[in-house]
């Protein structure tokens, strides 16, 4: 699983009873205390509680692909195929989103979707595939066409 902190593997998920709860499972899980995460717990939710193992497997490997300016022409068009079929089954968005983020780096997702005329949900699960591909980064607000990602959008224009 691709996280903020890199990919991860869930190793087991059990359910536990909360009286078996221990602090070193509070503060694995960042709590100070087992109050602390059981009335954080109990308010999201009822119901069975859930022991999750977790094991951190490297670096995002996104991180390393969104760096690559110099991909065989035949990964170029790999990418390109994927992005054309992006585009047919929701209609043409790719590129327009790609210039939006160029023209409008570190900008609110709303803002943006607003842009569109999309909802912001959507917007966002629009750019998670093409970060998924290399071609944007995340910001703690908004995006920016990564390096691969300004090659490919020069490449889609000319298309």
């Amino acid at each position: 699983m691709k996280t903020a902190v890199g990919v991860i593997r869930i190793t087991d998920v059990v359910p536990i009873e909360e009286h078996s709860i221990t602090k070193a499972h509070a503060a694995k899980a960042g709590y100070e205390s087992v109050e602390s995460l059981m009335t954080n717990i109990n308010k999201v939710t009822k119901g069975t509680v859930y022991k999750v193992g977790v094991k951190y497997q490297g670096e995002d490997p996104r991180l390393e692909l969104r760096e690559k300016t110099d991909l065989p022409e035949e990964d170029l068009q790999k990418i390109k195929t994927k992005l054309t079929r992006l585009d047919q089954t929701r209609g043409p968005w790719v590129l327009k989103v790609m210039k939006l983020i160029k023209r409008y780096p570190e900008r609110r997702a709303g803002d943006l979707a607003e842009l569109m005329q999309m909802d912001k949900l959507d917007f966002k699960v629009n750019v998670r595939k093409l970060k998924n591909l290399g071609l944007t980064i995340s910001h703690e607000i908004g995006y920016s066409l990564s390096p691969l990602g300004e090659i490919i959008m020069e490449r889609l224009e000319r298309r």
